[in-house]
């Protein structure tokens, strides 16, 4: 029996039987979120080599476009075949790379493993004073004591979770020390993946862009390489911009700890630059340990070391990340807030860091889809229209 489509009912009916499928897919997917996981982690045990080595050329490329654009336009460097240039190029890029990383391991790590190992050390001794310090102000203020044995009560069990929490710091540093160290093969894999990558960027992109002309057709192929490069654009602007504001805000921090004479500065002052690559609980996340740090030194220190806290995050916010990042991302408040919640809990604190980008991604698609939509119908695409 043949099928009338052009009728209204079997139209209606199709589409209900594939939104009630997609729904129960969609519900499925969200019930089976473990199992999808669980999946996606053998897959990225496998490819492990090529993710890092893509993400190494990813990272690497900015110095290498760097040198090659504006380093390399000098007179004699010219008239170097370009195969050179690229030799010399990489060659450059990861010197680059591995002084930076160097630098930071000659000098910065060893004070920073000497921090944790004496405030690991002088834990007792601050929780003592600390304890003293409290159970004095309780007793000077003349609390009622239904009131002080519940602040003690309270302050007790804090203490008993920082010290869970302290005791179990040194084991879970070694664990990912031992993880690194066990990846070290993979990373070396990954470094040579991404030689291979960077010398042949241009023929790999060829290589894409053919494939995509061949599967696609002429307007979809041209609409994909559109995305591409903007989605290219977006991420990598978004990293790089938050790499160099975070480095800009650790080193910021670290001045001014040491003007104001703080504990652990250079502890702190790198716990708050790295959780500051995290968009809008990076600040919370690395204000709330270093905090407790402070406190256990001097409750006065700490206060102040949230104010100081406060004034470089709204320079940051206001001043700073704007001038490095500008309007990169392109999405509001709550989008990024979203994003960062549902990207964290699938990818953990790498989705955490790459879920605002890639919802930009995704939200200038669907974006450009509704508008080129709403321009076939000849109606308004500014969201002011339909308020």
């Amino acid at each position: 029996m043949k099928i009338n489509w052009n009728n209204k009912y079997t139209t209606i009916s199709i589409y209900s039987f594939l939104v009630a499928v997609s729904v129960i897919l969609f519900y499925l997917a969200i019930s089976q979120v473990s199992i999808f996981t669980d999946k996606l982690d053998s897959i990225i045990v496998i490819f492990q080599p090529f993710i890092i080595g893509f993400s190494i050329a990813y990272i690497i490329n900015f110095l290498l476009v760097f040198y090659e654009n504006k380093v390399f336009e000098t007179k004699y460097i010219k008239k170097l075949k370009l195969k050179s240039k690229r030799g010399l190029g990489i060659v450059l890029s990861y010197i680059t790379a591995f002084f930076i990383i160097g630098m930071v391991v000659k000098f910065l790590l060893p004070q920073v493993i000497d921090s944790i190992i004496g405030l690991v050390n002088d834990i007792p001794t601050y929780i003592n004073s600390t304890t003293e310090f409290v159970n004095k102000a309780i007793k000077d203020l003349n609390i009622e004591d239904q009131y002080s044995k519940t602040l003690i009560d309270n302050f007790n069990n804090l203490v008993n979770y920082i010290i869970r929490f302290v005791t179990n710091l040194i084991p879970a540093i070694g664990s990912l020390v031992a993880k690194i160290a066990s990846s070290i093969w993979n990373v070396i894999l990954g470094i040579i993946v991404s030689v291979y990558l960077l010398i042949d960027k241009e023929k790999l992109c060829a290589l894409c862009k053919k494939v995509t002309y061949g599967l696609l057709t002429e307007e979809y192929a041209e609409g994909l390489i559109r995305l591409f490069h903007k989605s290219n654009h977006t991420f990598g602007r978004f990293l790089i911009g938050k790499i160099i504001d975070s480095l800009i805000i650790g080193v910021l921090t670290f001045i001014i700890l040491t003007i104001f004479k703080m504990p652990y500065t250079v502890l702190v002052s790198v716990i708050v630059g790295i959780t500051n690559i995290i968009p809008f609980f990076g600040p919370f996340i690395g204000a709330i340990p270093s905090f407790i740090i402070i406190l256990f030194v001097s409750p006065v220190q700490s206060l102040w070391f949230l104010l100081i806290i406060l004034v470089i995050q709204q320079l940051d916010g206001n001043v700073i990340g704007p001038k490095i990042l500008g309007d990169s991302i392109g999405i509001s408040a709550f989008w990024i807030l979203f994003s960062i919640l549902v990207a964290g809990k699938v990818l953990g604190l790498v989705g955490m860091i790459i879920g605002v980008p890639l919802f930009a991604i995704f939200y200038s698609i669907i974006k450009e889809f509704i508008e080129g939509r709403l321009r076939k119908k000849g109606l308004k695409i500014d969201t002011k229209d339909y308020m």
